[in-house]
């Protein structure tokens, strides 16, 4: 189906910044709004059910999955992590460009779903970068960092599926690159047809 919005789903590694480039994107573009997944795990820090996520038990996260309410749903360091179809749907279907962020697995389950939906994965410069990040947050063990990292590999692996990769080496070039990233989709025919109506009928373009 094509919807008047757009679906950005980004994909990094712990560490490598994809949180931070996103709410910056968003605090810049008032027409790219999150989408909210549902969680197992506990709230982090500040935090809070439905600005972050929806953060749910075990046993309501499973009638979720009874009750097919996920578009992609998957295990993620040791918890469960789902995004609601409707959610993206109405969006969408408002013409608002919804972005969303998400493990590697779900985004190559959400293309699969929303086969217009613009793939992009966030990469550190190097591995001693990605654990230093990791240690400054403060939030994990020592052994949680060693298990990111491991994971990390198998995720970054996983980058030659997606549509396009920025490199998060200094924050502010990363952040433009994801703004192109959008700016171009809303270039293409098909959108520009949509928000621009009444110039392509002026035009006689049909």
């Amino acid at each position: 189906m094509d919807y008047p919005g757009n679906l950005f789903v980004v994909a990094a590694p712990s560490g490598a910044g994809k949180s931070s480039l996103v709410k910056a994107l968003m605090e810049l573009d008032s027409h790219v709004q999150p989408s909210v997944s549902h969680t197992t795990r506990s709230p982090r820090g500040q935090e809070k059910h439905g600005r972050e996520y929806y953060f749910v038990s075990q046993q309501e996260f499973d009638a979720m999955v009874l009750g097919d309410a996920f578009v992609e749903w998957a295990h993620v360091h040791g918890h469960r992590y789902g995004t609601s179809k409707r959610a993206i749907e109405d969006r969408i279907l408002q013409g608002a460009d919804v972005i969303l962020e998400i493990d590697f697995q779900g985004a190559i389950q959400i293309k699969k779903a929303f086969a217009n939906a613009v793939l992009i994965f966030i990469l550190p410069p190097s591995w001693e970068e990605l654990r230093s990040r990791l240690e400054r947050r403060g939030e994990d063990a020592p052994d949680i960092i060693e298990l990111r990292l491991e994971n990390a590999a198998l995720e970054m692996a996983q980058s030659r599926e997606f549509d396009f990769v920025i490199i998060n080496e200094l924050f502010d070039t990363a952040l433009f690159d994801l703004k192109a990233i959008v700016h171009s989709q809303r270039l293409k025919f098909l959108a520009q047809r949509r928000a621009r109506a009444d110039t392509f009928r002026v035009l006689n373009i049909p």
